[in-house]
């Protein structure tokens, strides 16, 4: 097979396993719950844990493929997602499965810029669009297959399976890498800031943690709270020191460039309450609606084919109606119909809850990309690694975060109702606290100015620049 196809379907293959087998826990959630004998809230912090691994190893990533060569980096990432993997696999406490999962978030933080970084270097400018549009098909098809696979190997083998069979897959990655990368490494490699990594790192793991764990779950309450508080003091303490480096592990000062700030900040916050959503969906569904793993993951799948719709129209309409037009309005809708999920009952008929999600897949897919295309849209070449290391930690934190909040409020709406097994009932409170906060980025939203990214979106701008805002969207961090 051609060189330029034969690459980016490797990596391809390796980035479909990591997107796939994070769709495929959240359907399985509540039935590793009861195999753990822990409360299914609990779980939360399986979600979290991979998400704030991602968040810590994201940026140092790159560096590390250019100082140690991207077929060792991808080949390691892929040996670590694997052993990750297979600690899940035999887990048999909470504390076990959370440290398995950020164990697989480290070798996932490696995958997806590695993988991308061997293309870039590999192969020729005039095939790099075809092989950088295999790099979407993970990102759009995993999502989709991820839910029923799950639910089929829950239902009807043991959901140790969802993750052994991870095993033969990332095997095989390592032997074709090993085959067919070159081992492209930078002569010239810019010092780590190996104390803004421990900064950050520690940080946002102490204060994720202490979030995550505010409830009854893992640890005493005032271990958590100081979890919080160290993790708060820590990422204060990389401020300051990011100020005083040439080279800092997350440049802040990226936020000064208005169409950045706004798509990472406001981005953030639609991303919050949107990160949610497949960790109380499939609850509600299997615990409130008594559906099996495998019904479950049949209804949550239509999510992310709206995602996989919009994906077809979404360069027309940012070019039709322009950023600030499109992101603030679509955070409304987008948000509304996430908390009109809340109020599905057991007597919802399937095709209007499959009609309401995959609506509102389309909704918020039509954010991601507009969002993904806003926050590049007036960043320069020299400083595009710096924008995609921050931006990636912030996606990878709110949706940790959105997890976090959705898990406080469906705690307080059971204690209230009596703290008895989780009900049907339980559940809209937690919806609609999520659909506010996505909401609430409206007012981030609003202060684009009207032509913001008129480059990038061609809304008012030659046709030719629309065709940018999709194909930069595409080549970043799935929302």
């Amino acid at each position: 097979m051609h060189r330029a196809k034969l690459l980016p379907l490797i990596v391809a293959c390796a980035l479909f396993m990591e997107n796939t087998d994070s769709t495929v826990i959240a359907t399985s959630l509540p039935v590793i719950a009861a195999a753990l004998g822990e409360d299914p809230i609990a779980l939360k912090l399986a979600l979290t844990s991979y998400l704030v691994s991602l968040a810590v190893f994201i940026p140092v990533s790159g560096w590390m493929a250019d100082r140690y060569g991207a077929r060792t980096i991808f080949r390691a990432a892929l040996a670590v997602f694997m052993l990750g993997s297979l600690c899940c696999a035999v887990s048999n406490s909470l504390g076990a499965f959370v440290g398995a999962r950020f164990l697989q978030g480290m070798g996932g933080a490696m995958m997806v810029p590695v993988g991308r970084l061997v293309i870039l270097r590999s192969v020729e400018k005039s095939e790099l669009v075809g092989a950088l549009a295999y790099l979407t098909v993970p990102a759009l098809v995993g999502p989709v297959v991820g839910p029923p696979l799950g639910g089929f190997i829950t239902t009807y083998f043991d959901w140790r399976w969802i993750f052994l069979i991870n095993i033969p897959i990332g095997i095989v990655g390592i032997v074709l890498a090993t085959l067919y990368f070159d081992d492209i490494r930078e002569d010239d490699v810019a010092p780590l800031d190996v104390t803004g990594f421990l900064l950050t790192g520690f940080g946002f793991a102490a204060l994720m943690l202490g979030l995550a764990t505010g409830g009854r779950h893992l640890v005493p309450l005032a271990i958590s709270y100081g979890a919080v508080a160290a993790g708060l003091i820590a990422l204060i303490a990389y401020g300051f020191h990011a100020r005083r480096v040439a080279h800092p592990v997350l440049d802040f000062s990226l936020l000064r460039i208005p169409t950045y700030r706004i798509g990472v900040i406001g981005g953030s916050i639609f991303r919050t309450g949107i990160g949610a959503l497949p960790f109380l969906l499939p609850l509600m569904l299997q615990l409130g609606f008594g559906m099996n793993a495998l019904q479950s993951g049949l209804v949550t799948f239509a999510s992310a084919a709206g995602a996989l719709i919009m994906k077809t129209l979404a360069r027309r309409i940012l070019a039709r109606f322009g950023f600030r037009r499109v992101l603030a309005v679509n955070a409304v809708i987008g948000s509304g119909l996430l908390a009109l999920s809340g109020f599905f009952t057991p007597a919802t008929p399937y095709w209007l809850m499959l009609g309401i999600l995959l609506i509102g897949g389309c909704f918020r897919s039509l954010q991601f990309t507009g969002l993904n295309a806003l926050s590049y849209a007036d960043v320069g070449k020299r400083e595009m690694s710096g924008a995609t290391s921050l931006s990636s930690v912030a996606q990878q934190l709110s949706l940790s975060l959105g997890v976090t909040i959705g898990a406080f409020a469906l705690e307080a709406a059971n204690a209230y109702h009596g703290g008895q097994a989780l009900g049907a009932g339980d559940f809209w409170p937690a919806f609609v606290l999520v659909g506010l906060v996505s909401a609430s980025s409206v007012f981030i939203m609003a202060r684009l100015a009207p032509d913001a990214g008129a480059e990038v979106s061609g809304h008012g701008q030659p046709r030719a620049a629309a065709a940018t805002a999709e194909a930069i969207a595409d080549q970043k961090p799935p929302g």
